[in-house]
Parts: C-alpha cells; structure tokens; sequence
C-alpha cells in the first residue's frame, strides 16, 4: 500500500490520529458507518500491522507533518497514547479543527487538562472524551431499569487492577504512574454517570507499589450530586476485579464484568442474568460503535466534555492518592 500521500479530501475528511490497536477498533467501526476518512501514524511498523487488519493505507510521518501539507480537518479522532493525546489535540486546536473525540482520559494530569481546555476554550473548539463504557448495551439496559425504579439510592464499584500482570507492560513510566487516571477511570466514570458525581466525600490511600508509588490500597465513601450514597473499594495487591453495583428501591443492578448485566430483585438473593440485545458491543469493541456514531452525528449528550473531565480528574486524583 502507498503511504505518505492522500488521495481524499481532507478537510471533508475525518482524520483518524494514530495506527495502533485502539485505531484499528475504530476504523472497523467507521469502515462500517461508511465514513469517509483517512490515518495518520507515525511509523511503518504499526502502519503495516493497521493495514494488515484494516485494509485501509496509514499516512505515515506524524501529524505535524500531515498538517503542514494538508488541509486541517473539522473532525478528528485521537486513538495515540495516552502520553501523546495532550499534545496532539494541541496540535489539531492550533491548526483550527473544531471537532475532536480523543480516547481517555485527555491527558496524563491535571495540569495537561487544564492548559488544553483553556486553550479550547479561545479557539471555540469542541472536545469530547471517549469512555465507551456509557455505550454499552449493559448501561443503556441498567438506566432503563433504574428509571422504572425511581432513580438510585446508592452505589459502590471497585476497580482493583491485576499489578502482578500490569508490572510486566512496556509502556512509559509516567503512563504507569497515572494508572488510575489512565485505566481505571473507565470504572469511576461510569459509576459516577450512573449515580452523580461526588458532592460531599472523603478518600484514603495505603500502600505503593514499584511502578505506581502513590498508593496500592483505596477507599472511600460519600453522598453524589443526586443524592444517592456511594462507596468505592480496590486493592491492587490482592485478587479482585472491576465492578458496579448500583441500588434502586427494587432491585440491585450488578456490572461484573462490565459487559454484562445481573439483577437482584427486591425479597431474592439470587443474581439473574439480564438477556442483552448486545450484537454491536461482540461484533465491535464494546462501546465503540454507538460511540463513535453519536460523536460523528453531533449526539454528544452522553459524552464527557473536556471541561467535564477537567473537573473529574480532580476527583480521580484524590481516589488514587496523587493528591
């Protein structure tokens, strides 16, 4: 396949920024949709290994060079690392692209978050963060049942994470640092989206670990906007999984995994499997497909800002004890 040059019009293009697995899940979804659009990566060797499972020719060279001999796109999808995602949005709101979905969390920290909302803010962009989790077929079947129940009244999750796997990986030690906000933040947001985000709350932290020092060991508990009560728990040196469990008046609504759904109805003990109309979540990452088209059709009620998300990281920077 020819790298290197464009043979769409790319301003009328959605650009999609990166080539390696995440990018590979959405140009299946956007080859489905029919979506015209073209990738930009940065080495032949992912570039050849996306072509392989796409079909579809990579733009090598990075996006400074794409931008410096192209058109800028309006719309763009940020599938880099998560290290890289920051300063690629930063590019993409310089040159003038008005609409960019990028892959959580938006940024290593804080301080990356803010400087670039602050900088979308004066160029009148719109950035929208992608947790796929608020896509699934589970959420949508458990805010069905939680509106028939009245709304929650409480909620707890857990997002330990497998350390003994994780301190094997081959990524840079700043993205291990931040694990929390990088992987499991797709647990608290969804949580949090389920049963408002905290209003009154406290946290505590315990532990370390080589590659994340913060802490390993977390806590917490508190009322959200809506009024509902929460917990959270994880420990990273010991087994557990992600998980939600949300309560209404009727029933508890069980995420274990997150794909799935299980009810306990009020006056049972016993855990029902929730049948899931959930073809697009098998046949495409989970999430990924209704994601991406809300996004592409400007349907972002289900989305967090990246204003939103400036205010969460905050929370989720206490919950991991970067504080």
């Amino acid at each position: 396949m020819c790298r290197n040059t464009f043979t769409h019009n790319l301003e009328m293009s959605i650009w999609l920024i990166g080539s390696g697995a995440m990018a590979v899940d959405y140009a299946k979804v956007l080859i489905d949709l029919g979506e015209d659009f073209v990738v930009i990566g940065r080495s032949d060797d992912s570039a050849k290994v996306f072509e392989e499972a796409t079909g579809v020719s990579v733009s090598t060279g990075g996006l400074a060079r794409a931008l410096g001999t192209n058109s800028t796109p309006k719309t763009a999808i940020l599938a880099v690392g998560i290290e890289q995602l920051a300063a690629t949005a930063e590019l993409l709101i310089g040159a003038g692209t008005k609409r960019i979905l990028m892959e959580k969390p938006g940024g290593i920290n804080i301080a990356e978050l803010t400087f670039l909302e602050d900088l979308r803010r004066s160029s009148g962009s719109e950035i929208s963060i992608g947790y796929n989790r608020r896509f699934y077929t589970s959420t949508l079947q458990s805010e069905e049942l939680i509106a028939e129940d009245g709304g929650v009244t409480s909620f707890d999750f857990e997002f330990t994470e497998w350390a003994h796997q994780i301190q094997h990986l081959r990524k840079p030690s700043r993205v291990m640092e931040h694990w929390a906000l990088g992987n499991s933040s797709h647990v608290m947001d969804l949580a949090f989206f389920l049963g408002g985000f905290p209003k009154e709350w406290n946290s505590w932290s315990a532990g370390a670990l080589g590659w994340h020092p913060a802490a390993s060991r977390f806590c917490g508990a508190g009322i959200s906007e809506r009024g509902a009560l929460f917990s959270y728990h994880a420990d990273w040196e010991a087994p557990g999984r992600w998980g939600i469990d949300v309560l209404t008046r009727k029933r508890r609504i069980i995420f274990r995994p997150m794909e799935k759904l299980l009810v306990i109805p009020l006056g049972s003990v016993d855990a029902k499997p929730v049948d899931l109309a959930d073809r697009l979540d098998r046949d495409f990452k989970p999430g990924l497909y209704r994601q991406t088209k809300a996004f592409l059709a400007q349907d972002l009620a289900r989305f967090c800002s990246l204003t939103d998300q400036v205010r969460h990281l905050q929370i989720y920077t206490q919950i991991a004890g970067y504080l």
